[in-house]
């Protein structure tokens, strides 16, 4: 336990001749990210459409007619 840093001796409540085992284990690496690609034409398709360029309120405005907003559903 001598070894130990400070700050794990105070976190432990056996005496000083307790054994104590210690794994430290590699951090995995996080692989790179790779480029999104495609050749799909119509991938992005609504890209430049004006009225959905606030993606929020664009969504709210086409649930409105369905649902109040406590978010139970409109009746006929």
């Amino acid at each position: 336990m001598a070894e130990l840093p400070e700050s794990w001796r105070a976190k432990l409540t056996k005496g000083s001749g307790a054994l104590v085992t210690v794994r430290i284990e590699e951090e995995a690496q996080a692989a790179p990210a790779e480029e999104f690609t495609t050749d799909d034409p119509v991938f992005g398709i609504w890209r430049y459409r004006e009225d959905m360029a606030d993606v929020a309120a664009y969504v709210r405005k086409i649930r409105q007619p369905r649902y109040n907003r406590d978010g139970s559903r409109n009746e006929p």
